[in-house]
């Protein structure tokens, strides 16, 4: 479930839709969960699907650990790519936002961690990063990770109105992260390197 202080939005005729924060969103917000109510897809299901549901999971869907495909059931799935994306996934199934998110700002994702199947070219940000490949993840990990251990420790401190839906063992597992009893665990453990 995406943060309910979002609402989609046409962002211009090249992007089509985004997703815009309505309110103001702190860094170290959960600003989208899994939840009940997405859908998940083995490439077994997708091999075996109309080509027109193939290409709306491929547009719409991001891919797990196991290479499940996994579409959101809300706006989630309406998050665009950047290379200065100001929300980034954890291993805990939730992403945060690793910045200040402003009202009318959309929320952003780099799909270079979202294990895409084909490289393709993004925008031009200013950015040395000009394509977006499959294999991002093994490469930037380090610098995503570094910025999830930035943020994860404002957690607590900010309103984290998708809280409520994190399972008993997640919260655990942020609860022993904050206490300093587990490692944060790494954005490495999303990737999938297709067989």
């Amino acid at each position: 479930m995406i943060h309910p202080h979002t609402e989609l939005s046409f962002i211009n005729d090249e992007i089509g839709h985004g997703v815009v924060a309505t309110q103001f969103i702190p860094a170290g917000t959960i600003t989208w969960v899994l939840d009940e109510l997405d859908r998940t897809f083995t490439p077994k299901q997708f091999q075996k699907m109309n080509e027109l549901y193939q290409d709306i999971l491929e547009t719409y869907s991001f891919r797990n650990s196991s290479g499940n495909f996994v579409l959101c059931w809300d706006h989630g799935r309406f998050v665009n790519h950047s290379f200065k994306s100001n929300c980034l996934s954890t291993a805990y199934d939730f992403e945060i936002a690793i910045r200040d998110i402003h009202p009318g700002e959309q929320l952003t994702d780099d799909y270079g961690y979202l294990n895409i199947s084909m490289p393709f070219k993004a925008a031009d940000e200013g950015t040395k990063r000009k394509m977006v490949y499959p294999d991002d993840l093994e490469k930037y990990y380090p610098e995503w990770d570094k910025k999830l251990e930035e943020n994860f420790p404002k957690i607590p401190k900010v309103p984290q109105p998708l809280a409520p839906l994190l399972p008993k063992s997640v919260q655990k597992e942020i609860d022993a992260v904050l206490l300093g009893k587990k490692p944060l665990a790494s954005i490495l453990e999303l990737y999938y390197k297709p067989k």
